[in-house]
This record gives C-alpha cells, sequence and structure tokens, in this order.
C-alpha cells in the first residue's frame, strides 16, 4: 500500500470518527493485524495495538464460524464497561476497526462502517502475506 493510500484511507477513517456521534477511534488493518490506516485520534503506536487484538478478534470469529457451520463474519463486537469494539470485514483480507462509546447507537455505528466499507472499495483488499513456511528458505523444484 502506499502512503498517498494511506492517507486517502486516514482521510476516510477521520470522517467517520468525525461524523458518526460516539465512534472515538478507527483502523482499518489486514486480516493478520498489519495497520493499514487510522484514524488522526490514535497515534500510531495505539493504532497498532488496535489493529493487532482487532484481528485477533476477527479471526476468532471466522474460526468460530467455521468449526459450528456458522458461515463468513459480518461483524465482531466486544462490549466493555465505557466502550464497545466493532470489527468487520473491508475488502479481501482487509478489515475495519472503531471503538465507540458505550451510549452509541450500535445500529448507526454498524450502518456507518458499511458505507465506509463500500465507500473505500479497491483500497482495503490487500494481499494474503506469505510466510517463510509457505515459501520455505529455498525455492521447491
Amino acid at each position: 500500500m502506499t502512503s498517498s493510500t494511506a492517507s486517502n484511507l486516514d482521510w476516510l477513517l477521520d470522517d467517520l470518527v468525525e461524523r458518526v456521534v460516539g465512534v472515538r477511534r478507527s483502523v482499518v488493518h489486514s486480516t493478520d493485524g498489519l495497520l493499514l490506516g487510522r484514524s488522526k485520534s490514535m497515534s500510531r503506536e495505539d493504532a497498532e495495538h488496535f489493529a493487532a487484538i482487532s484481528s485477533t478478534l476477527y479471526g476468532l470469529a471466522r474460526s468460530a464460524g467455521a468449526r459450528f457451520d456458522g458461515g463468513g463474519v459480518r461483524q465482531a463486537v466486544i462490549e466493555l464497561d465505557r466502550a464497545v469494539l466493532f470489527v468487520t470485514a473491508a475488502g479481501s483480507n482487509s478489515c475495519l476497526a472503531l471503538q465507540a462509546e458505550d451510549s452509541a447507537n450500535f445500529g448507526m455505528v454498524a450502518y456507518e462502517m458499511n458505507l465506509t466499507v463500500q465507500r473505500v472499495g479497491s483500497y482495503l483488499s490487500t494481499a494474503p502475506r506469505r510466510t517463510g513456511a509457505e515459501t520455505g528458505p529455498f525455492p521447491l523444484s
């Protein structure tokens, strides 16, 4: 992802945070936790940590859906005492995650997340990362 693409994502995330009542911060990340974009309401360090947390939540939901024949993940939500975390699929191998106040309208937050995902389309499609285990240190012949 180029820096201009990340800037475009950052702008869209800032718009989401500013427009939707109760939304505090937002990130876009790959399904394996790499930060792709963040709202200005988050430091880079906090955004990377949030990306790691939300990718784990998304992976857990995906695993539960596969194991118990529930299908794909539409959205995963964690309700805390003073905040709610939302994660939704956002293109191939990408997620949109946000933190909202516990008083936020959850239906409106989910609706606005889906609109944001539709707005960014191809920006949020990331290729899967290849690991050494898949490719090995030496090519197979």
